[in-house]
């Protein structure tokens, strides 16, 4: 099964996302605050995605197969 271009990018921001927990609580270390630097705005947009990503793959695995 091929994945489509938003399933793609909606996985990459989920395990962005999910590395970065692993950072966070591991070794207080914050990724996307390192990579992003001081742009509190972008820091947040990112995260926003990520979020929204996550919401995204949920809804994609509980209605599977469910057309």
């Amino acid at each position: 099964m091929k994945m489509k271009e938003i399933d793609w990018l909606a996985y990459v921001l989920v395990t962005v996302g999910a590395i970065n927990w692993g950072l966070v609580g591991a070794f207080r270390l914050d990724l996307v605050q390192t990579i992003l630097g001081t742009s509190p705005a972008l820091g947040q947009l990112v995260y926003i995605l990520i979020g929204l990503s996550g919401l995204y793959w949920l809804y994609k695995m509980t209605t599977k197969g469910k057309k």
